[in-house]
């Protein structure tokens, strides 16, 4: 890691807009925005909001999204952006590029998490986890990944993008450490690949004819890919390889909010 950064606690930067005018799942709920549907009687957003107030690791919650109307619609919303539990910022055109304008107004030597407000299962463990095992590994940029094998087990019917590797397949959590100033970069890097994160194919392009070979074939380890990935950006990158299922799992579709409801609905009669 090129510079020295904040070793304690990371600032929260959460993608609360939506992508596109008529989101399937707000749709089929009738909230005004994917990130305040409800899943078992909570917004999805104040659930990930909870949970980062309650993480040991976490110091501030920057919030982009959702737009002012949508958030005005939510009392619960409005106290939490107005008691200083999170500071609120209108959504940029794409998630990436708010990531982006956010991290920039951040201080140099402050490390940052990355996360999206449909996240139903985050919790102040997962992301306490995360964070410190960001901070240890001396990266610059740390991305999440659950083994695919937890998920499909845990969710046999949930459609998730697999990165299939020689060493596994896994799936990404929608859980990021951004370390140091150098690591910044990476969330520009993102601003290129948005349209294409769900073509694991599309983004091992990026890395070359030959890396996209090998991944085709089998031939390539998620170790290998991270090297080629660092090597791309000029950067140390690590995958933080959590083994909890439910870190992969988001509200994407409408089929993924009717599973998470049944869970929780079936938790709680348990």
């Amino acid at each position: 890691m090129s510079q020295a950064v904040n070793q304690e606690r990371l600032t929260a930067i959460v993608l609360a807009g939506q992508r596109a005018s008529g989101d399937p799942v707000a749709q089929h709920t009738g909230a005004s925005c994917k990130a305040l549907v409800e899943i078992d009687g909570q917004p999805l957003l104040l659930r990930v909001l909870a949970a980062l107030q309650q993480a040991s690791r976490i110091n501030t919650i920057q919030l982009a999204g959702p737009t002012k109307d949508q958030r005005d619609s939510s009392n619960a919303l409005i106290e939490l952006c107005t008691n200083g539990s999170a500071e609120w910022h209108a959504p940029q055109a794409t998630p990436s590029t708010s990531a982006y304008q956010l991290m920039q107004g951040l201080p140099p030597a402050q490390a940052a998490l990355l996360t999206s407000a449909d996240h139903p299962y985050l919790t102040a463990e997962l992301v306490d986890e995360f964070c410190q095992r960001s901070l240890a590994s001396g990266a610059d940029v740390t991305v999440g990944l659950a083994p695919y094998e937890r998920v499909a087990t845990r969710f046999p019917t949930m459609q998730k993008t697999v990165m299939r590797f020689s060493d596994g397949g896994y799936c990404g959590c929608n859980l990021f450490g951004f370390l140091s100033p150098e690591g910044r970069r990476a969330a520009d890097f993102w601003r290129q690949v948005e349209n294409a994160r769900k073509s694991p194919l599309k983004v091992i392009r990026m890395l070359g004819l030959w890396p996209l070979l090998r991944y085709k074939l089998g031939w390539l380890s998620s170790d290998e890919a991270m090297r080629l990935l660092s090597k791309r950006l000029g950067l140390r990158i690590e995958a933080v390889i959590l083994p909890y299922a439910e870190a992969a799992v988001d509200v994407d579709s409408v089929d993924d909010y009717e599973i998470v409801q049944r869970d929780f609905q079936q938790r709680r009669a348990d």
